[in-house]
């Protein structure tokens, strides 16, 4: 039976910090990581090949039902025109591409839950509700892109959602919310205020007014009431964004926005610089707009303290409780290392 192997290691240090805590192919885009999306489009152990043997293919390449159709034909050759996700920002660039392949692929041969008729609709046909979502008295405009609301989910009233949109299993936008494509909320997430194109991982949370736009938002984040992230310079200039691995900045285009990596919090009125990077497990408080970088365990915005890492264990766990889990031990062991080497 053919294998699928999927080469990580050329692609971590450019897709930092999202990779300091999770493989290159557990990176969600639209609505599926890119692991979930190989398992539904190739699901014989990843390959649907016929040659017999191993299938070797780059993790950074964006799974698509017309690529793979295209690697039952032709291998790894097909790898050569798929679209790769190199940079952090890319992510919320091809979300919209991502967000309406999956839906196509979760949902194809498949009957939507009822609209409710409270619900006011353009396009209702591009719409998919799964088994258990709650949504009354809110805007879903399917007319820019398809919307997909996972399993037991809510909506709440007074919420405006254009598409390309997914919500995913167990999330949440609260009333009055204002969401454009192409955005993706992650399970078990709060969305609140205007969010714009933008990537929320999962278990996440941007709960209450300010902007969000072009931005990614790794897991166990939170951003407190009123906090904003700049997306687009006063001058519209070309957007410098920070590279951990090589510590030099290097283009990401006009619009970037706030790039969080995980279990890194954000108080309130906080406001995000253009192209802001923040590491994993970061406190971040102060005066202005931030710097465009804050490492790892950093206590405040400025980076020049660091975050006790006692407290820091202490703080994810209640945070984790949040959401009725807990720290792994192997979640422990991976921020250790983290901690040890910034």
């Amino acid at each position: 039976m053919d294998t699928l192997v999927l080469e990580e290691a050329p692609f971590i240090d450019d897709l930092l910090p999202f990779t300091a805590t999770r493989p290159v192919i557990d990176i969600r885009i639209g609505i599926l990581t890119l692991r979930e999306k190989w398992q539904r489009l190739l699901p014989q152990n990843g390959s649907a090949n016929k040659t017999g043997t191993t299938l070797t293919l780059p993790a950074n390449i964006l799974p698509t039902r017309a690529l793979a159709d295209l690697i039952k034909k032709e291998g790894s050759a097909a790898a050569t025109t798929a679209r790769r996700i190199r940079y952090p920002w890319d992510i919320f660039l091809h979300n919209a591409e991502a967000l309406v392949d999956d839906f196509h692929l979760i949902t194809t041969g498949r009957r939507s839950q009822p609209i409710p008729a409270s619900v006011l609709t353009l396009e209702p046909a591009a719409i998919f509700i799964e088994e258990g979502a709650r949504l009354h008295h809110c805007t879903l405009n399917a007319s820019t892109g398809p919307i997909y609301i996972g399993r037991n989910t809510e909506i709440m009233e007074g919420a405006l959602i254009r598409g390309p949109f997914a919500l995913c299993e167990g999330s949440v936008v609260k009333m009055g919310t204002k969401i454009y494509g192409a955005t993706t909320i992650g399970p078990y997430s709060t969305a609140g205020g205007e969010i714009k194109n933008s990537v929320i991982f999962g278990y996440s949370n941007k709960g209450h007014d300010g902007y969000l736009g072009d931005s990614v938002i790794g897991e166990w984040c939170n951003l407190g009431a009123g906090t904003s992230s700049s997306n687009l310079k006063n001058n519209a200039a070309s957007i410098k964004v920070w590279r951990p691995a090589s510590k030099k900045q290097i283009d990401a285009g006009t619009k970037c926005g706030l790039l969080m990596g995980d279990y890194s919090r954000a108080a309130i009125n906080t406001s995000f610089n253009t192209g802001t990077v923040t590491g994993i497990c970061c406190n971040i408080f102060g005066q202005g707009l931030s710097p465009r970088y804050i490492p790892d365990f950093a206590w405040g915005q400025d980076g020049n303290t660091r975050y006790d890492w006692d407290k820091a264990l202490r703080d994810i766990g209640n945070w984790k409780k949040l959401k009725n889990q807990s720290l792994t031990d192997t979640e422990i062991k991976a921020l250790k290392h983290i901690f040890e080497q910034s």
